[in-house]
């Protein structure tokens, strides 16, 4: 291990469509992490199959401790989180190398992303401008204990690297909703369990909000039918996630039990991420 040595970290959970797609372009790191949910599928076999990949099983409670517990599991001093179904570009890779070869000014970095929907790339109504924080050295930030779209809480600045990753975050129709789903649940529940109720108002107002800003405010619609159906979608969720936590609420209110999903305990960062 040097002061540059890289682990690539994938959590996945039943992706054995993307994982083979998404190591091969990972081949730059020193390690690859492959962090498995007890997929049913083929996922650990095909990761298990790539040089410097190893296969750890984890339980899901979240994107965020599922990063943390990874991270912690390491061997390199910096981190690259990439999700299955993304992939890093030769020239984002070779940005990365040279940054840690020629020493990082920071210790985290943001990433933007080219998400890609119905085949073609849509760079509009707000989906990948603000980019995350995906490189980091270990132990310099942690992720909030979240269910779903937890970015990494960091203190300082982030610098932005010039190249993007590419996001295939759409298989099919049937399985882009599925997934809204799973998000609206878990956003609702992310939501209750920091204190935050809704009423018939919430779930009127803010779908419609949600597409108004994504297609109108960040010119969703120059992406075409695309931007429509993508913004569209978003709205839905937004629907999903307010209507269940509107029923949460109301069972709440009549002293019914709130069936949340599980989370994780709880936990304090590491030091050097409050440093």
């Amino acid at each position: 291990m040097t002061d540059t040595g890289l682990t690539a970290i994938v959590p996945a959970f039943n992706e054995e469509g993307n994982v083979r797609q998404c190591l091969e372009t990972l081949a730059f790191a020193d390690e690859i992490l492959v962090v498995d949910s007890f997929s049913t599928d083929g996922t650990s076999e095909i990761a298990a199959a790539f040089p410097k990949a190893r296969v750890l099983q984890h339980e899901y409670l979240g994107n965020g401790p599922q990063c943390n517990w990874a991270i912690e599991r390491a061997v390199n001093p910096w981190v690259l989180v990439v999700d299955a179904d993304e992939r890093v570009p030769p020239e984002l890779g070779r940005e990365i190398r040279e940054l840690l070869a020629s020493g990082p000014s920071a210790p985290h970095y943001r990433i933007r992303r080219d998400d890609v929907f119905f085949a073609r790339v849509v760079r509009h109504g707000g989906l990948g401008a603000h980019g995350l924080v995906r490189l980091l050295r270990k132990g310099a930030a942690w992720y909030p204990n979240k269910r779903v779209h937890a970015d990494v809480e960091t203190r300082g600045p982030a610098p932005y690297l010039r190249h993007r990753l590419t996001h295939y975050t759409y298989r099919s129709f049937g399985d882009y909703v599925a997934k809204l789903q799973r998000y609206a649940e878990w956003g609702a529940a992310d939501r209750f369990r920091r204190g935050r109720r809704a009423g018939a108002l919430a779930i009127a107002l803010r779908p419609a909000w949600r597409f108004f800003r994504m297609y109108v405010l960040q010119a969703g619609f120059l992406d075409g039918g695309a931007g429509l159906a993508v913004c569209g979608l978003q709205g839905y969720c937004t629907f999903l996630k307010y209507a269940r936590l509107w029923e949460w609420t109301r069972m709440e209110r009549r002293g019914e039990k709130v069936p949340l999903p599980a989370f994780e305990p709880d936990a304090a960062p590491p030091e050097a991420a409050r440093a």
